[in-house]
């Protein structure tokens, strides 16, 4: 009935890729007696991720601010230097409504230094930088909803 390797599921596998692309999930978990299985879709490699509304956002606004040329490379920069999302969730730029942001454009970090916030599952979890280096862009919005693997903060 199902094909079955090392005492995993093959066709219950199958069945939840299925699952995720008629219903447009980016994961899907589910628990039998001891065994757990998660499917997710993972946005094209995350290091390097650029959706395309994403790198088509800065084209626009070029002309309105009269700046084509500065909006190219912040582009280009922002799919190989940009820290992705880990989770689902609500991305929060203070620790409370009313306190300083964590991080500012142009400010310095180090690697491990709080980003900001993301709210998943009313738990708030730290977003560290991975590495040390220049704030240039700051691509969500306080209280914004983010995805998993979208682009929140530029480091150089």
């Amino acid at each position: 009935m199902s094909t079955k390797k090392n005492g995993v599921d093959q066709q219950l596998i199958r069945d939840l890729a299925t699952i995720l692309d008629e219903t447009n999930l980016t994961e899907i978990e589910v628990e039998q007696d001891d065994l757990r299985i998660r499917v997710s879709r993972t946005p094209a490699a995350v290091q390097g991720y650029a959706p395309a509304p994403y790198a088509a956002a800065p084209a626009p606004a070029a002309p309105a601010v009269a700046a084509p040329v500065a909006a190219a490379p912040a582009a280009a920069d922002t799919s190989k230097n940009a820290v992705p999302s880990p989770m689902v969730g609500t991305a929060y730029l203070s620790p409370a409504p009313d306190a300083k942001p964590f991080i500012e454009v142009g400010q310095k970090v180090k690697e491990g230094q709080t980003l900001l916030i993301i709210e998943a599952m009313k738990t708030m979890n730290q977003i560290p930088s991975p590495r040390a280096g220049t704030v240039v862009a700051i691509l969500c919005e306080d209280a914004q909803p983010v995805e998993y693997g979208e682009p929140l903060v530029v480091i150089e």
